[in-house]
Formats: structure tokens, sequence, C-alpha cells
């Protein structure tokens, strides 16, 4: 595993990595498509900087510990990163092959000459909300206007949240409201209690963490603008795909029996994760720690899975609609991350995903009943 990557980024950067992929700059010849005995390498951007019961769990964590990676010939190495435009910054400039970024961030670099390209999805229903203090004066997002909203870092997909609900909201983003920087857990509890933000705009499963606690939120609504509009998705540079299609392939291929195990097995699963990141534990044991930590990823595994029917059922893993992708252009617009639509040729390829989907689920069914 890699040490640690935090990395900053402005449209300056984005065209200087713009300017360095049309050069032939991109991942790094370390990581390959495979050897003679078709083993191949990836290093893995992970679109946070601290690590926590979410996508590194139920994707890399089980993907390892279960054998689906060795399955596929596949090592994976892993970098954490400051938010996911740090994330896509990592995979644009070669220090990663692979990240499942916020949607808002990859259309970002794309809009700006970035070559990355979106090759599969995994946050599918809309992980995001707005939370204040039950006894807060704010109501109705309308109420945000001139307010602090709390965001994990000015680099993640939670800045690009607080700027759009502001804007769905009616509200000019650049004058009605004010983001800080909070990052998760007791840090950012402490700065909503403390009266440094007004809100916070964190998602799903950070909230669980924190309300694991005995803390209490109370959530805005979120308007049917949101329905629909994707959130972190597999992404790599066009020269990356063109040259690692078929390692890319069995990774999300992984990814996705991992996911579904996840999703039958959260307990099993997150022992996996505290195999791989022992950081988690934090210095206690894990029959200490399980019971908050499964909770909290099963909040985030409702977010990645289909919201109605049951394992056996899903699948698709990682298509995303046109219509999906439509609203989540428009979204990115409203947040102010981009000035205009990019077409969606250059931004998606989803020509993977016939082979990322041909494994038996229910014999990764069947494994996630039978583990401990």
């Amino acid at each position: 595993m890699k040490q640690s990557l935090r990395l900053g980024v402005s449209a300056a950067v984005l065209a200087a990595l713009a300017a360095l992929s049309a050069c032939g700059g991109g991942s790094s010849s370390s990581s390959s498509n495979g050897d003679s005995s078709g083993r191949a390498t990836l290093d893995l951007a992970i679109p946070s900087a601290v690590i926590a019961p979410k996508e590194e769990v139920a994707t890399y964590a089980v993907g390892d510990a279960e054998g689906y990676f060795s399955e596929e010939k596949l090592k994976v190495d892993v970098i954490n990163t400051d938010g996911s435009v740090a994330a896509v910054q990592a995979v644009a400039s070669g220090s990663a092959d692979i990240t499942p970024a916020d949607a808002g961030a990859i259309l970002a670099a794309r809009e700006k000459g970035v070559p990355v390209k979106a090759i599969g999805g995994l946050v599918r229903n809309w992980p995001w909300r707005m939370a204040v203090q039950p006894d807060s004066e704010i109501k109705t997002p309308a109420d945000l206007k001139g307010k602090k909203i709390g965001v994990i870092s000015l680099a993640s997909g939670s800045a690009i949240y607080a700027r759009a609900y502001a804007g769905d909201a009616g509200l000019d983003v650049a004058k009605d409201i004010e983001l800080l920087p909070v990052g998760v857990g007791a840090q950012a509890l402490s700065a909503l209690e403390n009266g440094k933000v007004d809100v916070l705009a964190l998602y799903t499963q950070a909230y669980t963490t924190i309300e694991n606690t005995g803390t209490e939120f109370r959530y805005l609504d979120n308007s049917d603008a949101f329905e629909g509009i994707r959130s972190l998705t597999f992404a790599v540079t066009e020269k990356t795909l063109k040259e690692k299609k078929d390692a890319l392939t069995r990774y999300l291929r992984a990814s996705y029996k991992a996911l579904l195990f996840s999703s039958v097995n959260p307990e099993a699963a997150m022992r996996d994760g505290y195999r791989a990141f022992p950081q988690l534990l934090t210095g206690k044991k894990a029959d200490d720690r399980i019971g908050d930590d499964t909770k909290t990823l099963q909040a985030w595994i409702k977010t990645a899975v289909p919201a109605t029917g049951e394992p056996e059922s899903f699948k698709d893993w990682g298509a995303i609609s046109d219509e999906e992708w439509n609203k989540t252009v428009a979204y990115t617009k409203t947040s102010g991350q981009i000035p205009k639509d990019v077409p969606l040729p250059e931004l998606w390829d989803g020509g993977l995903l016939k082979g990322a989907n041909g494994f038996d689920s229910a014999a990764v069914i069947e494994k996630a009943k039978a583990a401990e």
C-alpha cells in the first residue's frame, strides 16, 4: 500500500495536466496491463485523506481479502488523496490508474480539457445531505442565505454539493454562502456545535459515524433536482483506458463482486476492512468496534446498490443511463464547476461493463452468507 498523497487543484493545474496528457503523460510504467502470465498491477486513488467504512472497505478491502483481485490476477496498490478533485488529479498526472471520484470532479476536469473518462458507476443513490442541529433556526434551503456551510474540504464532492444545493435554492453561490473545510467525524461535529459553521454538507455514511455516538441531526430536504444524479464513479485517463483495458475490466469485475459480497454480509466486509486498514480500529479490538462500524458501512452500501430488491436481483453493475448523465451535468453546472455542457461521448465509455458484469452472482452471495 502506498503512502497518503495529498493534492490541491486549480484551473491552472488542470490545464497543465491536460497539456501533459496530450504530450504523452499518464500512468507510470510500473502499472501494466499484464505481464506474460496475465498478472497486472493497478494504482487506486481513494478520494479521501482518511480511511473510513465506505468504498475502500466495500470494494478494495473485500476485493483483496476475499480473493477477488487475486482471481483476476491483479495487484492493487492504494493511495489516499484529499477529495475527489485531488483524486482525479492523481489519475490525470499518472500517480494513479483509476479512482472512484465524484462525477462532478470528473466533469470539471473533462470540461477543462483533461482527458479523463468515466468507465463505471459506483454510488448510484444520492448520498449527500445538509444537516443542522435539532434546534437550528435553519428550516428550509433558502434559510442558508448568509450562513456558513461546513464541507469536508474545498477539493471534495462535499463542496460541489454545497454550491449546487445553494444554487438550487435560488441563492448566489458566490455571495450568499461561505464554505469552510471541517473534515468529518468529531472535527465536523465540533465545528457545528461550536458555531464555526451553521450547517454541515456531508455524505450519509459520515453522518452515521457521528450518530453512532448518540448525536442527533435534523436534515434539510434535497429537492427533486438531486434525484438520479450520480456521485462516486470510476474514472481513468483515455491513455490508461486504451493501454490497460483488460486489467481495468478485471478490476471493475472484482470490485463489483466485492460490493455484492459487502451488501450480503456487511459485518464480514467490515472485518476484511480491519485487515486491510488496521488504523480503522484506532487501537481498539475489532469486537469493540464492529457493531458501529458495520452500521456505518451499511449506510454507505445503501448508496451503492439498487434502492429496491434483494442482492439476488442486483444486476447491471456500473451502468449509468444518458438521463442520469444529463442530470449530473446539469447539477455540475448549477454548482459552478463547469460553465458549459460536456459531450457524453467525451465523458463516458461503458464498453467495459459487459465484461465487468461477467461473474456468478450466486457464488458471491453463497460465499458471503457463509463468511464470518
